[in-house]
């Protein structure tokens, strides 16, 4: 699969003024919901009207979607609002009964990426459609993975592709759901400049607060759209409630996002400098909980030291471990006067932790 031209068209055919706007509950609760929702957002910047029929789960025991009666009533969203519907596929009988009720967008979601033989299955239930079909990235940070779904569907005839970042699972504690990983997204921009590109900052952020941030951030690196989850009801909505925004909250966020126009010269400069500064800022992030980490092992230590009366100070210990530091951080281009510094720093803060139990 190479990039060309005919993999934006089918974006370029919305002749839109802004990106791409993919939007609708979590899941599809009742029809009386899915309607509600679809004419609050009729007259919006959405496009796309989403709910999820269909709700593949972690773990048993959660909401899996209410299934066909869900696609019904999507179909009666889109007679009477005229929006394009959109829902997740998993299966060859999903796609089958999303076909029949003619649903506009399917996308494949994160899980589902990540296991080819599922991709396949969908890609051969799907040849040749001249529906718009996306596909999320998988649950792990593995580009070539997420390539290999694309190249699925490309070579099943699917002229109407595009992907979805949703983020990546992590074990590490951070301030996302999913953390978003940038340079994934944007080494797959490189590579297929022309294929859409699509930010879920839903499930990127799991909070419905984020949700402005994180849309500005993709909007900063030039993505060509936002899918995002809004509910009637957020906080008692049946899956996914933290993440989820009212439709009044997402015509604000509209509002307040600033879509940046960008030469063709100026995009790979600032694209760049966008990108190296998320990779900061979530370096700056792990560094502050790595050092959370250490200090709570220092509290530890210091509980140790006072229960067999060992002074704080180890003068010994503390020279071995600054010239190691100093030694380590010469092979990787990091100058003796600034390891200095900081390890002077980290040992003063651990000294006044160690010392709060000591005067216990």
């Amino acid at each position: 699969m190479e990039n060309n031209k005919e993999l934006g068209k089918w974006l370029n055919a919305f002749n839109l003024d802004h990106p791409l706007v993919i939007a609708g509950p979590c899941s599809a609760e009742t029809e009386e919901q899915v309607l509600k929702i679809a004419h609050e957002l009729k007259n919006s910047d959405v496009s796309v009207f989403r709910a999820g029929i269909w709700k593949p789960r972690t773990r048993p025991g959660g909401l899996e979607g209410v299934g066909e009666i869900g696609l019904k009533w999507l179909k009666r969203a889109k007679e009477e609002t005229g929006l394009l519907i959109a829902t997740e596929v998993a299966t060859a009988n999903h796609v089958k009964l999303a076909l029949a009720y003619d649903v506009d967008v399917l996308w494949i979601g994160a899980r589902t990426t990540a296991n080819p033989f599922a991709v396949q299955e969908i890609a051969d239930a799907l040849e040749n459609t001249d529906k718009i079909v996306l596909i999320k990235n998988p649950v792990n940070p593995d580009l070539s993975l997420w390539i290999g779904g694309i190249e699925r569907l490309y070579n099943a005839n699917i002229k109407k592709l595009g992907v979805i970042h949703r983020g990546f699972s992590t074990y590490e504690k951070t301030k996302y759901r999913n953390i978003p990983e940038w340079q994934i997204p944007i080494d797959l921009k490189n590579r297929f400049p022309d294929l859409p590109l699509i930010c879920d900052p839903s499930h990127i952020t799991g909070k419905r607060d984020m949700i402005l941030e994180v849309s500005q951030q993709a909007l900063n690196l030039n993505y060509d759209g936002l899918i995002i989850e809004s509910h009637i009801d957020p906080d008692n909505a049946w899956s996914d409630a933290a993440q989820q925004v009212t439709p009044d909250a997402l015509k604000q966020i509209f509002l307040d996002l600033r879509v940046r126009k960008q030469t063709e010269d100026s995009f790979g400069y600032t694209s760049s400098l966008e990108n190296y500064r998320m990779q900061i800022d979530a370096i700056d992030s792990k560094i502050i909980e790595i050092l959370s980490q250490r200090m709570q092992i220092i509290d530890k230590v210091g509980m140790l030291k006072k229960d067999h009366n060992v002074a704080v100070l180890q003068n010994d210990r503390w020279r071995l471990t600054l010239d190691k530091m100093i030694d380590e951080g010469d092979k990787k281009g990091l100058s003796e006067a600034f390891l200095t510094n900081l390890f002077k720093a980290i040992h003063q803060e651990s000294i006044q932790h160690q010392e709060k139990f000591l005067n216990k």
